[in-house]
């Protein structure tokens, strides 16, 4: 009996060796994980065959589940000098918070849709990143210094994540000529400026033939992350943002166009200012007509303000660690900036008083017909099914 006990003893002994030395890396650093369920909230099985439910509904769905995604955390405390008989262990129970629902929910609705097996298809689905042209990455921004990369999507607070961008990479320098620290104090004009953001696109010119393989390490490596909006309410606030208010610009590029083709005016004002002054405004009717006619993109793509945001961001190409939204901005912000570990580094500038509010899509769609509305859903379907909005049915249907 005692030599059975011994020799037991003996093998529990070797074999608690051979753990340590295995998981060396992981008990020197102090945290080594052990999966004892799923890591990640399960994916509800009709969100990958091309239906999907509401982020709320997943949320209490995840929250309310018998047996919930666990992950025991073994922190280890070793001293050095005193060898591993001084192993301490400590346990945890770790669940996720609503907020790790609510990206588990955004990252598998959009890697369901993007399946293969999906039933919901889109132009560009299938395609490769390495099948994406240079011009068509210019909105992933990266940061060497802190390993981030940012899709900007224009309307969806992309002037403050510049901003966020700019004191991050430290490209810019304040009058003073030290590194703007605080994003409010960039103006908004220089977040824009495209010399100070290193994009995708320029990449070849910087790296040649090298410029693929660096582009798939930085995405392998690097935390990604973007923000959406609700696809329809978007448009309201680029029109608003261009066109509402005398804008030159796109006046000269867009409005001029869009008066000749929409509001029979054959010889409109050569600028903004004439145009206003003579009465003669761009209506949202005009807008939604311009992005309907298959002429205009025949012509060039689509404007980033109005292109549809997976064009812009390639979500099905690029896998994404964070997806954020507008209606979200403020807890999101907060969870990314924990995630990235900068919380206490940078202080995200507040939102806009004039937001485009959602409530106001019924007062903005008033003039444009059921038949147009439905084809504009059409036209964008792919965003309010990727990033999880609901279908506005009561303007499609009435």
């Amino acid at each position: 009996m005692l030599k059975q006990l011994q020799f037991f003893l003996l093998l529990g002994t070797l074999f608690i060796i051979f753990f340590i030395i295995v998981h060396w890396d992981d008990v020197r650093d102090g945290t080594f994980y052990l999966h004892v369920a799923s890591s990640s909230p399960a994916l509800p099985t009709n969100m990958s065959s091309g239906h999907w439910i509401s982020e709320d509904s997943f949320l209490w769905k995840e929250s309310s589940r018998s047996v919930r995604p666990n992950l025991t955390i073994i922190t280890t405390h070793l001293k050095h000098d005193q060898g591993p008989n001084n192993l301490t262990k400590t346990f945890m129970q770790s669940f996720p918070t609503h907020l790790e629902l609510r990206q588990a929910h955004r990252r598998q609705l959009i890697r369901g849709l993007c399946s293969a097996n999906s039933s919901f298809n889109f132009p560009g689905k299938f395609k490769t990143f390495d099948q994406i042209p240079s011009k068509a990455l210019d909105h992933l921004i990266v940061d060497d210094h802190h390993g981030v990369i940012y899709c900007f999507v224009p309307k969806v607070a992309c002037t403050n994540w510049k901003r966020v961008m700019i004191v991050l990479s430290q490209s810019l320098k304040a009058p003073d000529g030290a590194p703007y620290l605080d994003p409010l104090d960039i103006p908004s004009a220089l977040s824009h400026n495209a010399t100070l953001h290193l994009t995708f696109n320029k990449f070849w010119k910087l790296f040649g033939h090298f410029s693929r393989p660096l582009m798939h390490h930085k995405l392998k490596n690097y935390t990604k992350f973007l923000f959406v909006r609700d696809p329809f309410v978007r448009l309201i606030s680029a029109f608003r943002n261009k066109f509402a208010l005398p804008n030159e610009d796109f006046y000269r590029q867009f409005g001029s166009v869009m008066l000749q083709r929409y509001a029979n005016i054959s010889k409109p004002p050569d600028s903004a200012q004439e145009a206003f002054a003579a009465g003669i405004r761009l209506s949202f009717t005009h807008f939604i007509k311009y992005l309907l006619d298959p002429q205009t993109e025949e012509e060039k793509p689509f404007n980033e303000h109005w292109q549809q945001m997976y064009r812009l961001c390639h979500p099905c190409q690029i896998e994404y660690d964070f997806v954020g939204k507008l209606e979200t901005l403020d807890e999101d912000t907060e969870h990314l900036l924990k995630i990235l570990g900068m919380e206490n580094q940078v202080r995200f500038p507040p939102g806009y008083h004039n937001r485009t509010a959602a409530n106001w899509e019924r007062d903005w769609f008033t003039n444009i017909s059921v038949a147009d509305r439905r084809k504009l859903y059409n036209l964008y379907e792919a965003d309010f099914r990727l990033f999880g909005y609901d279908k506005p049915e009561t303007l499609l249907d009435e």
